[in-house]
């Protein structure tokens, strides 16, 4: 799940960007800047992602550096559970996304759900709050927490969405082919629990 190639490079960008963000000295800001350079070319290296498509994902990130949050979408229906085909990769997820600004984390995945099935949701519950790093996701260049948040469907129709080419609901035994940088199989079975057991705690991990 940890790689620590990954984690270096997440380390130095992070202090490379911080620097870059609050220093005045000249001296230390080209020092923060060859400290970037040296993350774009350890992630170069460790890949095989062209030097400049990095280093133009780095470059759009300006301040202290934190982890950012995606929210994704737990619904369930006779028993299986709400997921949607990614135009990105052609494989399944559920329903979700980064969280963007002005809106709370439940108006979030509210907008989220009606965008990408055509469902219109309530949240009801907080499931989980689970840091990525400490999940079978594929190597990311940044620092996420995944928040799923369980809703109940109370109108609308399935409908795809600019992201998405195909909605369906899935048992636990039977689950697609997963885009496991949104979702992991292993996720998807805990929500399933929650699911047998509605007074289950909440998860932070």
């Amino acid at each position: 799940m940890s790689h620590k190639w990954l984690e270096w490079v997440k380390r130095i960008q992070s202090l490379s960007q911080a620097g870059l963000a609050f220093s005045k000295d000249v001296y230390d800001l080209e020092r923060y800047e060859e400290l970037r350079s040296i993350s774009v070319e350890i992630m170069a290296q460790y890949t095989g992602l062209e030097m400049e498509k990095i280093r133009n994902l780095f470059t759009n990130e300006t301040g202290y550096q934190t982890p950012k949050i995606d929210v994704r979408g737990a619904v369930f229906k006779d028993g299986k559970i709400l997921m949607v085909r990614e135009n990105i990769d052609d494989k399944w997820s559920l329903p979700g996304g980064f969280c963007d600004i002005s809106f709370s984390p439940t108006e979030n995945i509210v907008k989220e759900i009606k965008e990408e099935s055509g469902y219109e949701v309530i949240s009801k519950k907080m499931l989980a709050l689970l840091d990525m790093n400490k999940h079978p996701h594929p190597p990311q260049p940044y620092h996420y927490y995944k928040l799923f948040i369980q809703c109940d469907i109370v109108d609308g129709h399935a409908s795809i969405g600019i992201e998405t080419k195909e909605i369906n609901f899935f048992s636990e035994t039977n689950l697609p082919k997963l885009s496991t940088n949104r979702n992991t199989e292993s996720q998807i079975k805990l929500l399933f629990d929650f699911y047998r057991n509605p007074k289950k705690e909440a998860i932070l991990d």
